[in-house]
């Protein structure tokens, strides 16, 4: 799967939350400063030409919706980033936010809870 760009990847997140927007929708939930139309525009472009994003015509303009789903990118992101940085390791990077303190003993029990589930099911 194709990577995305920060800029790429805030509007995707905008279009896995809206399910399906105009582009005066997406700039709407845009945060302060707001880029301007044309750039978001160019954006979905180049989203579309990624196949991240696809659009209906509704009257003169156009509503887009994601074809890859958040779940699909995240897992394609998180395994890239494990080969890329820790060798494919789950467990080195799993130590390396143990150690720069991103993560709670509380949330490793939970993160071991949910493997237990799996492992079961």
């Amino acid at each position: 799967m194709k990577t995305l760009t920060q800029a790429e990847e805030e509007i995707m997140q905008i279009l896995w939350k809206l399910q399906e927007a105009n582009l005066a929708s997406i700039l709407d939930e845009m945060p302060a400063p707001k880029p301007a139309y044309n750039t978001v525009s160019t954006i979905v472009r180049i989203l579309e030409s990624k196949e991240f994003v696809d659009y209906r015509k509704e009257g003169r303009g156009h509503i887009y919706f994601p074809l890859v789903s958040k779940d699909a990118y995240s897992k394609s992101t998180a395994g890239k980033f494990a080969s890329n940085y820790f060798k494919g390791s789950y467990k080195s990077m799993v130590s390396f936010f143990m150690e720069q303190e991103k993560l709670s003993v509380k949330d490793l029990e939970e993160i071991l809870n949910e493997i237990n589930k799996k492992s079961w099911s």
